[in-house]
């Protein structure tokens, strides 16, 4: 088949873009003609929290990605649309993570469908509701999903979502898949050497950008309880990811809670040769989320068989079975807290690494691209 996938790619950075092009991968393999309709501009700078959009990792080999969408620029979106549909594909994917994308991503889709009605359009949505609500999400959404034969969503919170919209089209849930694209695991020792810490130590990790609805706060308030309680000897919290939103809202509180010297602080974009790290230095990774869909943090733990804590949101509980590859915790200091003393008192470290070795292949590449294929064939019917 020709797929055409439209989305973020190198040289944009971020889980997204990553996801995209293993995506692209995994259907070459296959024996798919696959590119990536990439963006020429994808957030304008002013409304991009973080410092940069762009990696500095060098491209993928093997993806044929062309940079061709300007998400602001509605000229552009119908010259994009008629260019694709010119290449006659059989499947287009448009890759929607937020309403600021549906003008761009929904008119390019019906440009495709109006001149070539046989491609068929099947989004992958990772959000239908977005985490941080912005006037006018509904509509912009609701535009979007009307350009598209099927959805495939990662978690069934986008499922119940998506009922809200009253969408017609056909839909089905496949996880995230496990992402393994980061390297090999490595020791404790090796980690600590290249992060500089302290090999002697115990460390709880929170990884990835820093936003509010991520729940940084609930963590660094759970530390404190766990300290003033003396159960944080030889441990630290080690928090590795960029800020998206008020650092000094962070920084106030790692003062007034007396965290300074509890706390290692990363606050930059991890590259991805970076990653495994991260992980190999961490006993533990913890996603106090207020709320969630699906998480690339809790795959990139499966990778690297670090047990998890996440928080009762979203799809996080049906991707992290409770009790077996880590705990699944009410969104509260308190139990987050519980949970992490939990884990080290009653020695899960082993167990649940274990049990991640089982659990994880549950969430595989060619599973979501099975998904994509069914629906395919299901409207071709």
């Amino acid at each position: 088949m020709k797929i055409r996938i439209l989305g973020p790619a190198h040289p944009y950075r971020g889980g997204i873009a990553k996801f995209d092009e293993v995506l692209a991968d995994v259907f070459g393999r296959q024996g798919h003609d696959v590119k990536i309709i990439n963006f020429t501009l994808q957030y304008p700078s002013f409304l991009f929290p973080g410092r940069t959009q762009y990696t500095r990792m060098a491209p993928p080999q093997g993806l044929t990605i062309e940079r061709r969408i300007n998400s602001v620029n509605p000229l552009n979106w119908p010259s994009v649309g008629r260019a694709v549909a010119r290449e006659e594909p059989d499947l287009v994917i448009p890759r929607f993570w937020m309403p600021f994308m549906g003008p761009s991503l929904g008119t390019i889709a019906r440009s495709i469908k109006r001149h070539r009605p046989q491609t068929k359009v099947i989004a992958l949505a990772d959000n239908i509701v977005p985490h941080e609500h912005r006037p006018g999400d509904r509509p912009l959404t609701a535009y979007f999903l009307r350009q598209t034969d099927a959805v495939v969503y990662m978690s069934n919170e986008v499922g119940t979502d998506l009922d809200t919209f009253r969408y017609r089209g056909l839909r089905a849930m496949s996880p995230h898949p496990t992402y393994d694209t980061y390297g090999a695991p490595v020791t404790k020792a090796e980690a600590c050497r290249e992060l500089n810490l302290d090999p002697t130590l115990d460390y709880v990790l929170f990884f990835g950008f820093i936003r509010d609805y991520k729940g940084l706060d609930l963590l660094l308030q759970a530390w404190a309880q766990l300290k003033a309680a003396g159960k944080t000897a030889g441990r630290k919290l080690l928090v590795a990811g960029e800020y998206y939103g008020n650092q000094e809202k962070y920084d106030t509180l790692i003062q007034s809670l007396d965290l300074t010297h509890d706390i290692v602080v990363h606050d930059r974009y991890i590259d991805e040769n970076q990653v495994r790290y991260y992980f190999g230095a961490s006993d533990l990774v913890v996603q106090p989320y207020k709320s969630a869909t699906q998480s690339g943090v809790t795959q990139v733990a499966y990778h690297f068989g670090v047990p998890m804590v996440v928080t009762h949101v979203g799809g996080l509980p049906e991707i992290v079975p409770d009790g077996r590859v880590g705990y699944v915790v009410d969104v509260e200091p308190q139990a987050i807290a519980d949970a992490i003393d939990r884990f080290y008192a009653e020695q899960q470290a082993e167990p649940f690494r274990k049990n991640i070795e089982t659990e994880r292949q549950r969430f595989t590449w060619e599973a979501l691209t099975a998904t994509f294929l069914d629906l395919y064939h299901q409207l071709e019917k």
